[in-house]
């Protein structure tokens, strides 16, 4: 079993980058996967989230020339899947397996998604339901509600279908099986959630449109799409870490390069900015159909707010470093409409209640959220303790909000069980590193 142990009493100091984002990283290996011809991708995403999705292609019969710096893909078009020898592992990968899901529906050959235990638990049938009104024959454990998926490709037809929560990974489940499908397939949502899928869409060509609010497929592509270079930008959600312990370590400075600036995913910084972070951003500009910039972020004195449900979807990977913001500001942070959160890698508003709870903060669960009563008021100076035994709970995004955490303490903490960081950042612990060493330099 990995831990991670912290290493307060040092500033966070310097310049990093973080890994490319897992979300482009998984859409832009199916893209490429289904252009014609060679496609080079830079700044991938290496956690093995993503690198189980690369070898699932390569199971799929795509070569795939992996570096550590690029991917190049010989993608065989529209048409060029062939069926696997077995069933294809996801690992811990809820937007792999449902997205591979809707793309695998349409292809004319059968097809196992498994995943490790963790993806066996989390719910499958909001993908399976919708992709089985549009024709997909789909078998699972309980009906299809749960992993391992069963998939006997068919001739799909397009649907008008409206989601019951702003989800991207049900979102592009459907418009990867619409691809294939015949007809028109149009989608709503309560609320919109991340677009990569769209943008990427439209970035190779494909005829996606929006229309009073539905995005609007209509059949096939009449012509497949070329290869291409394309340049993945950092991934935020890696970056709220570090935005966050800047934020509340005293005495901190940092700058984050090349972070994606997608405004479907950077309602941290709308939180953080209302709390009273100071952040800049800086050099706005598009790589590859995604807005990028830089961020500086330096220590700030930070306020409890309300989070409601509109702000959900654009911070729904930031849930638990926010959780960390919210118990070392001033004041009270409400947190509602983020029942979703219950059903990702692990139940992360009861994770992180009780995780944070055993570090001295004070909060309320409710079936949607939290209230948190943040320690800044208190006489604290809104410092965390060290817990005697911190879990990660095998969720990788509360491994790291604890790691962050425990920056404030007086004392050294241990989280076990943080192997599970691998999905999305193997260089967290690294990179954490390098920012306290030239923080403890003065540099």
């Amino acid at each position: 079993m990995i831990s991670m142990t912290t290493t307060p009493g040092c500033v966070l100091k310097g310049t990093i980058g973080v890994p490319g984002d897992k979300s482009v990283t998984h859409r832009a290996l199916i893209l490429t996967a289904l252009a014609e011809g060679e496609s080079r991708v830079f700044g991938y995403c290496r956690g093995e989230d993503c690198l189980n999705t690369m070898r699932a292609f390569q199971t799929l019969g795509i070569r795939i020339d992996e570096t550590p710096d690029c991917l190049t893909v010989h993608g065989k078009g529209f048409w060029g899947l062939s069926e696997p020898n077995g069933p294809i592992d996801c690992g811990n990968s809820g937007t792999g397996i449902r997205l591979l899901a809707g793309l695998l529906s349409g292809q004319d050959f059968f097809t196992v998604l498994t995943g490790d235990e963790s993806i066996r638990r989390r719910p499958m049938g909001r993908v399976v339901k919708p992709l089985r009104e549009m024709g997909a024959v789909i078998a699972g454990r309980k009906g299809g509600e749960l992993a391992p998926l069963a998939i006997t490709g068919k001739r799909l037809h397009g649907i008008e279908y409206v989601s019951p929560v702003a989800s991207a990974q049900i979102k592009s489940s459907l418009l990867f099986a619409g691809l294939f499908a015949e007809g028109t397939t149009k989608l709503r949502e309560p609320r919109l959630s991340r677009d990569h899928t769209e943008r990427m869409f439209q970035s190779f060509g494909v005829p996606l449109e929006r229309e009073d609010g539905a995005l609007v497929l209509r059949g096939r592509p009449n012509a497949g799409w070329a290869g291409r270079t394309m340049t993945i930008p950092g991934d935020f959600s890696a970056a709220a870490f570090f935005i966050v312990g800047a934020t509340i370590v005293p005495g901190s400075d940092i700058t984050i390069r090349n972070v994606g600036f997608n405004p479907t995913r950077i309602g941290l910084i709308d939180v953080m900015k209302k709390m009273g972070a100071d952040i800049q951003v800086l050099a706005q500009r598009e790589e590859s159909g995604e807005p990028v910039a830089d961020l500086r972020v330096k220590s700030a004195v930070l306020k409890g707010v309300t989070i409601g449900p509109d702000l959900i979807p654009q911070t729904i990977d930031e849930f638990p470093i926010l959780c960390v913001a919210a118990a070392v500001a001033d004041g009270d942070t409400v947190i509602s409409g983020a029942e979703e959160l219950r059903v990702k890698e692990s139940d992360r508003i009861a994770t992180m209640a009780a995780e944070l709870q055993a570090m001295g903060a004070r909060m309320t669960e409710k079936p949607d959220g939290l209230v948190i009563k943040g320690l800044g008021r208190s006489g604290e100076n809104g410092r965390l303790r060290a817990a005697c035994q911190a879990h990660s709970h095998g969720d990788h995004r509360v491994a790291m909000s604890l790691a962050i955490g425990g920056l404030t303490a007086e004392s050294g903490m241990t989280i076990a069980d943080c192997g599970c960081v691998e999905t999305s950042f193997p260089n967290f612990e690294q990179t954490l590193s390098e920012l306290l060493t030239q923080g403890e330099r003065g540099l």
